[in-house]
């Protein structure tokens, strides 16, 4: 499940899967920003730390004070202070240049922790997610590690399905979740920059060979750019999987930390089942099984 932009409600749509779904595992690919957890409550199960990141630091008895190493750092890095370098950790980017430049080998580069990825228990089943610290950047390899153990747990323990929330945008986190998938869900919705940043992500995922479907939400927001969407679908030859319908009650729901398509199901204090929250949630249970027919048609069974 990947989107153009943030904040069309993927994560929400995959939280609803999680609920619909059978015989599956869970994996949360936007570690820059992590919230799948936030709607499914996962419990621990394992933590690992995740090292990504290098930073320079210095040697001060062998370091002579040159000053060699502040005039080469492009990210000005480096500041000299009683005639020796003292480096800033939130802006040295981890380049080596100044290990390299130091005559006197007094700097070196050390691993720095950049996050943390877990293995966790929902109540649909298991979980791999992660967290990236503050100002730490994600290049893919995050989103490699989390998905791997997936599948791992997914061989191991027999489940045959594998349900992503992958990031937003097109950069090497989205292009790190959509290898070696079987079908890309694209969240979309019915606005200027949803309409533009989708065609920007269907570009990449045919690049890549990806066979993808969209998903309209809030499609009744703006009827003309959801016509919009759906001819630019049809003229590539996408499939508009489904189209969910603009809710306020899909917001409460996420408020309450609940998947949309359970609170608007019979939840306490949710509208009832001919309100605008029975038919998002029955919009979503219609795209879900149309994503398993998408499924069986390229494996086979489902």
């Amino acid at each position: 499940m990947i989107s153009g932009k943030g904040g069309t409600g993927k994560t929400s749509v995959v939280a609803s899967f999680a609920a619909l779904a059978e015989n599956k595992v869970l994996v949360d690919c936007d570690v820059d920003a992590a919230d799948l957890h936030l709607l499914l409550s996962p419990e621990v199960v394992e933590s690992h730390e995740f090292m990504a990141s290098r930073q320079a630091t210095v040697d001060v008895s062998r370091c002579t004070g040159c000053g060699h190493c502040s005039e080469v750092c492009r990210f000005g890095a480096i500041a000299m202070a009683y005639g020796h370098p003292t480096i800033d950790p939130i802006s040295c980017e981890g380049c080596t240049v100044c290990s390299h430049i130091c005559p006197e080998g007094a700097i070196t580069m050390v691993d720095v922790m950049s996050g943390h990825w877990y293995v966790s228990h929902t109540r649909f089943g298991p979980m791999v997610h992660a967290k990236l610290k503050a100002a730490e950047e994600n290049s893919g390899k995050l989103v490699s590690q989390v998905r791997r153990k997936a599948r791992e747990i997914a061989e191991s323990q027999g489940h045959e399905l594998i349900i992503t929330d992958g990031p937003p945008g097109v950069g090497c986190p989205v292009i790190s979740s959509i290898s070696g998938v079987d079908l890309a869900l694209i969240v979309t919705e019915p606005t200027v920059a949803g309409v533009h940043d989708m065609e920007r992500v269907l570009d990449l995922t045919c690049h890549f060979g990806v066979e993808s479907a969209v998903c309209i939400n809030k499609c009744d927001l703006d009827e003309a750019n959801a016509e919009r969407i759906e001819d630019y679908c049809c003229a590539r030859g996408i499939e508009i999987a489904g189209k969910i319908p603009f809710d306020e009650e899909m917001v409460r729901a996420v408020v309450r930390g609940e998947p949309p398509v359970l609170y608007g199901d019979g939840a306490p204090d949710c509208a009832g089942p001919d309100s605008v929250a029975g038919e998002a949630a029955q919009a979503i249970r219609q795209l879900w099984d149309r994503v398993a027919v998408l499924l069986a048609r390229d494996a086979g069974s489902f």
